[in-house]
């Protein structure tokens, strides 16, 4: 049973330690210019009003659509496809700077989702209000 806890207590220190160097490699890690270009063109276009965004459940996947631009993007664990029907990126960001642009587009996806939600709420009020004048007038009859 000790033998057991020994190995046990090695492997978690181990991953301890793998876990540790990984972190301080991350955090250290210097943005190429190609890194930087790629950061401001996703910021650019969730913030582009003729974007369009999905999010694919299984996958975890997030893209982003711009017709008018001609571009499309996907992003997936901390890589960044961009194509533009002529040329065609994958740049590998760091955790971080992913994790901001996953954040910006998950606020921004989230502020459609309530946009949408308050649309559809609004016609379901007009259309019970239109329900209860109907039912109103005909027990009156």
């Amino acid at each position: 049973m000790k033998t057991f806890f020994k190995r046990l207590a090695k492997r978690l220190h181990a991953k301890y330690l793998l876990m540790l160097r990984n972190s301080f490699a991350q955090k250290h890690q210097i943005l190429t210019d190609n890194d930087k270009i790629c950061k401001s063109i996703c910021y650019k276009l969730i913030n582009n009003p003729t974007s369009k965004f999905l999010i694919a459940p299984m996958s975890g996947k997030r893209y982003i659509k711009n017709d008018a631009l001609k571009i499309f993007v996907i992003l997936d664990d901390r890589k960044i496809t961009i194509t533009n029907h002529v040329y065609h990126y994958d740049i590998t960001l760091p955790e971080k700077d992913f994790d901001r642009i996953s954040k910006l587009y998950d606020k921004k996806t989230e502020s459609i989702r309530e946009e949408f939600e308050s649309e559809i709420m609004s016609q379901i009020v007009c259309s019970l209000s239109t329900i209860l004048s109907k039912v109103s007038g005909k027990l009156e009859e």
